[in-house]
């Protein structure tokens, strides 16, 4: 420090040199020129290209015209990436198809599109993880099928029925979770669930992602769901943990992606429930 500052402004002095370790420690600097390939192209094209696809709450588009168009907690993660790599963030659409794809073929630096883990996918790309994905079961209270059951296991029930959307995220685990009961596939609709199946009772229960199923719950009135404590937020069904990733051999890059992950978890929690709690009320 230097002595010749006055008390006072040494205090100042101090107290500026312990706001920024504080901010170094929160946000750990990038990789030095050299270590990673991707970060040195990164800064050396000025903009780090992220794939976008919503899925809220981890990632949301504002509605047209509102600014930023994009929010959630990976783009706030990617919003730190580019500030701390001093470049501009630059969002990229992507598809189901081709939100993995992108990255092999460096369409993108990361894709910001929440993924789950799964073992598949494990093999081509590595992972900052976010947060985690759970499943819901749902129905009507006044359907004794599923009323009467007080979990998961009372569903598979050769007199329960159980709809699901063919191909998508849950029919490989139903199929594996619910052997004994009646399992009715049907065409994707675009909606969270099929939903119209228990309320025309062709279904007694259908899964459902815990995110959207408190949405769902505001707008159908009438229904239950499997587990019932905590609106079902703490289930344990088909849990799998989901973040954003990059390509695979990309190691000094993924060392710093997790760590600026660690250190803004507190951040990141609190902007997925803030979303989380927006849906709520646009659903009410």
């Amino acid at each position: 420090m230097n002595k010749n500052l006055l008390p006072g402004k040494r205090w100042a002095f101090l107290g500026a040199m312990l706001v920024a370790l504080n901010a170094a420690a929160q946000s750990p600097a990038p990789p030095a020129p050299g270590v990673s390939a991707r970060a040195d192209a990164v800064r050396k094209a000025g903009v780090l290209r992220v794939g976008v696809l919503a899925n809220p709450p981890w990632l949301a588009e504002s509605p047209p015209g509102q600014s930023p168009a994009w929010y959630g907690p990976a783009y706030m993660v990617a919003e730190e990436y580019a500030r701390l790599l001093g470049v501009k963030l630059q969002t990229v659409p992507v598809s189901h198809e081709t939100k993995v794809p992108s990255l092999a073929t460096n369409q993108v630096d990361i894709a910001i599109t929440p993924l789950t883990e799964t073992p598949e996918r494990l093999k081509v790309i590595d992972y900052v993880i976010l947060s985690s994905t759970s499943i819901c079961m749902f129905g009507l209270q006044a359907n004794p099928k599923f009323a009467n059951a007080k979990t998961a296991d009372d569903l598979n029930n050769p007199e329960v029925t159980i709809a699901y959307f063919t191909g998508g995220g849950e029919e490989a685990w139903v199929k594996k979770r619910f052997p004994n009961a009646k399992l009715r596939g049907v065409s994707s609709s675009g909606a969270a669930a099929p939903v119209e199946e228990v309320l025309a009772r062709r279904a007694d229960a259908i899964p459902i992602n815990r995110v959207p199923w408190v949405v769902l719950n505001n707008k159908v009135k009438g229904l239950g769901v499997i587990p019932k404590e905590n609106n079902c937020q703490d289930s344990k069904e088909f849990a799998n943990p989901i973040g954003i990733a990059i390509d695979k051999n990309q190691a000094p890059l993924l060392e710093w992606m997790r760590a600026v992950q660690k250190a803004n978890e507190g951040k990141l929690k609190a902007e997925e429930q803030r979303v989380v709690n927006a849906m709520i009320a646009a659903s009410k």
